[in-house]
């Protein structure tokens, strides 16, 4: 087992999942603010699901002795349309599955860390078919009745 390509992969998902998960909780501050509060919820809830991830992935980066990095992150704006954001996330899943596919075949000889991975891909998974579900309904019901469940 390479041990510090494991490492790499940890840090990397730790630093974009970090954000990501910030960028959740301030998304769902201002739809809270906004009085949807349904919506709010969900994403706040996904910013604590998320950083329990991060926690996962820090704690078996220092069990593989690797050094754990606050690296910076990148800007991330604030979608002002509830819509507009769900297909933003549906569209972060599908590329971020696809690149914790490719992740997890350089770490498959870790099986610790690939165990990891494939929980958290099944997890994805969940988030995806939210948002492509979500989506789906609001082309069924409209966007206004969406929004009112959303209340």
């Amino acid at each position: 087992m390479e041990k510090q390509k494991s490492i790499e992969a940890l840090q990397f998902f730790v630093t974009n999942l970090s954000n990501q998960a910030f960028s959740h909780k301030l998304q769902g501050k201002f739809f809270s603010a906004l009085g949807f509060e349904k919506l709010g919820n969900k994403y706040t809830e996904h910013y604590e699901e998320e950083m329990g991830w991060v926690d996962k992935f820090i704690d078996r980066m220092l069990d593989l002795g690797g050094e754990i990095k606050h690296e910076a992150r990148a800007e991330v704006k604030i979608i002002k349309d509830p819509v507009e954001y769900i297909k933003s996330e549906l569209q972060i899943s599908i590329n971020g599955i696809e690149l914790l596919r490719n992740c997890m075949a350089g770490i498959c000889e870790d099986v610790t860390t690939y165990d990891i991975m494939k929980e958290y891909l099944k997890d994805e998974e969940e988030d995806m078919y939210w948002s492509e579900q979500q989506l789906d309904l609001i082309e069924t019901v409209g966007c206004k009745p969406w929004l009112i469940k959303q209340l």
